[in-house]
């Protein structure tokens, strides 16, 4: 399959096609493939595969602490959000987690260091597909209402995103830093643009933007679905149902070299968090009973 995507000139309501996948073509085509390309790809996963569940991972998984981030539930929504521990089985359980009360609450745990959990949760052995164990490597558990909306960000991995339990809207745009008009870089925010939702731009403040939204790529990743994301390419999401559960693995990659901007933005970044005791995705093991 033909995995190049040349740019193109569209109108402000078109977007690029995103390229789809089975399973055993992304198998076949390989990660590396994937990664040379560096272009946006959904994968749908075989029939067969099948994880937990809402229930199976309550009852499996519902003593983890696990980060709770809190914030407004306003896109345009300029501070940082708070995040406090709380166990797993709290979320699913409390209804002040619910959906539609003027606060958007999602859950994130790094589960990496519990590969038993990892495959159980998604139904296959993830690692034999994603070394996701290698330092600075990431396979993050995350979950959320309906309408929590992740403003417009960049990451320094290359990212594989699997839909578990609903359904989440993705806009995908492609790399660039000055173009997306990032955030304050001293204050840890270099990895986000000032325009917080690529859905609503205000053209006029952000002019160089335009050319980059042109050549947009929207999706809507539905469950036995994958979403590779490639290391450097802007992005939202937006969930869409009462409930959705999906796993990323981040994997570290030679290719940040190429984009020394997103580098120095994640070194700082990273340091930023550790210093000033920001959540900075560190694996998570803990049992709500041992942190008592």
């Amino acid at each position: 399959m033909n995995m190049a995507h040349p740019a193109v000139s569209l109108s402000e309501s078109a977007t690029a096609a995103v390229p789809r996948l089975t399973f055993d073509q992304f198998t076949a085509f390989g990660q590396r493939a994937l990664f040379r390309a560096d272009t946006p790809v959904v994968i749908t996963l075989p029939d067969e595969v099948q994880g937990l569940g809402i229930a199976g991972l309550a009852e499996r998984l519902g003593d983890m602490v696990v980060t709770l981030f809190e914030e407004p539930s306003d896109k345009q929504h300029a501070e940082r959000w708070t995040t406090r521990q709380i166990p797993l089985r709290e979320f699913f359980e409390d209804e002040e987690y619910q959906a539609g009360r003027g606060t958007w609450h999602r859950i994130v745990s790094n589960i990496r260091d519990n590969p038993a959990d990892v495959n159980a949760v998604l139904g296959f052995d993830a690692g034999e597909m994603f070394d996701y164990r290698r330092s600075l490597n990431a396979a993050n558990l995350w979950i959320s209402r309906r309408g929590v909306f992740t403003q417009s960000h960049v990451d320094e991995f290359e990212n594989f995103n699997i839909a578990l339990e609903g359904r989440k809207r993705f806009v995908i745009s492609p790399p660039g830093f000055w173009e997306y008009y990032p955030r304050s870089v001293l204050r840890g925010f270099g990895d986000k643009s000032q325009a917080f939702d690529f859905d609503d731009v205000d053209k006029a403040r952000f002019p160089k933007l335009a050319a980059k939204l042109a050549e947009r790529r929207e999706l809507i990743l539905e469950p036995g679905q994958m979403l590779y994301l490639p290391l450097g390419w802007w992005h939202q999401a937006e969930s869409l149902e009462e409930m959705n559960i999906n796993v990323n693995f981040w994997l570290r990659h030679s290719k940040i070299f190429q984009r020394p901007y997103l580098l120095g933005v994640a070194l700082y970044t990273f340091t930023y968090r550790k210093l000033k005791g920001v959540y900075n995705y560190g694996p998570a093991n803990k049992r709500a009973e041992s942190a008592r």
